[in-house]
């Protein structure tokens, strides 16, 4: 369907004055294996643990500025009860992954990358016309392939071993201020 993409309106199709920000949490705002350890602070969430950094706090701040900020993790709801307070973060949207159910007009993709694109139709879904960002970790090559050509989106994949940096918040940065 001409000016859509998986069913959902082509970003950046839809007047909105600010961009959304999708922010993945496990190797973004809590990396795997940091090359900077001082730089985090662990927090034990049930038997898990999280790092989290007072520069990705810092950084929020700067990107709220510019960005609508949603929770594009597996994490969902448990995002605004474990890692925001962490980020001194409000209480922010999520999409919502586990609910989702596959339609008809879903990109494409093969059997063996479902597991790794889980993500990409819902976004999609959420953004619903909204030009938008995307940090994660996992970000397969079909999914930035399906998303050159279209302006309205900006997706930032990091190492999952570093999580998020400031190259990345200042790329965020300037594409969000230059597509207003």
């Amino acid at each position: 369907m001409a000016g859509r993409i998986a069913g959902a309106p082509r970003p950046g199709s839809r007047v909105s004055a600010r961009p959304l920000l999708y922010l993945d949490v496990d190797g973004v705002l809590n990396p795997e294996n940091p090359r900077d350890p001082g730089r985090f602070a662990e927090h034990a969430v049930g038997r898990l643990t999280v790092r989290v950094s007072d520069e990705h706090a810092e950084w929020l701040v700067r990107l709220r500025g510019t960005y609508d900020l949603v929770w594009a993790t597996t994490w969902e709801g448990y995002a605004n009860e474990y890692i925001a307070p962490l980020l001194g973060l409000p209480e922010l949207p999520y999409v919502d992954f586990s609910g989702y159910r596959a339609r008809p007009d879903d990109p494409k993709c093969p059997p063996l990358l479902i597991p790794q694109m889980r993500k990409w139709a819902p976004i999609l879904r959420h953004a619903d016309g909204r030009r938008f960002a995307w940090v994660d970790d996992v970000m397969p090559m079909r999914v930035r392939r399906q998303a050159f050509l279209h302006r309205g989106m900006l997706l930032v994949k990091v190492r999952p071993g570093d999580g998020l940096r400031w190259r990345h918040v200042d790329r965020l940065l300037r594409w969000g201020v230059s597509r207003s």
